[in-house]
């Protein structure tokens, strides 16, 4: 937690994401994760001092990168990260980048501002921001 912050009226939420990527490059993964995690950050006025743990999931398409390496790179240095591949379902969305953050929050699940952008805004349309 950040340290000006009582821990006492803080709990663990969730906030989950996703969005499309426009090729299996480095730098299209980081590109979209980027844009991921900034649009979530912006969202919920996320401070990353106050994130517990991020997981990503790529599709088994996306190989070139881990998203890891973007959340680093957005000075995300404490926070526990792991990359995993989603299951390869034959009807899933391809080329998709998800991301679940444990977040420290004195915020309600109804307060939390998920986020689903490009192609990926299909699996949660009522997630979808404006």
């Amino acid at each position: 937690l950040s340290h000006t912050r009582q821990a006492a009226s803080y709990t663990c939420q969730g906030i989950r994401g996703a969005i499309t990527v426009e090729a299996n490059t480095r730098d299209a993964i980081l590109d979209a994760t980027h844009e991921l995690l900034s649009t979530i950050v912006e969202a919920n006025t996320l401070d990353p001092d106050d994130i517990g743990a991020v997981f990503f999931t790529t599709t088994a398409d996306l190989t070139a990168e881990y998203p890891a390496v973007a959340a680093r790179e957005m000075g995300w240095h404490d926070a526990a990260i792991m990359c995993s591949h989603e299951m390869n379902v034959p009807h899933g969305l391809a080329r998709c980048l998800r991301v679940l953050i444990l977040w420290n929050t004195t915020r309600t699940t109804r307060e939390i501002q998920h986020v689903y952008l490009r192609g990926a805004a299909v699996l949660r349309p009522d997630r979808t921001l404006s």
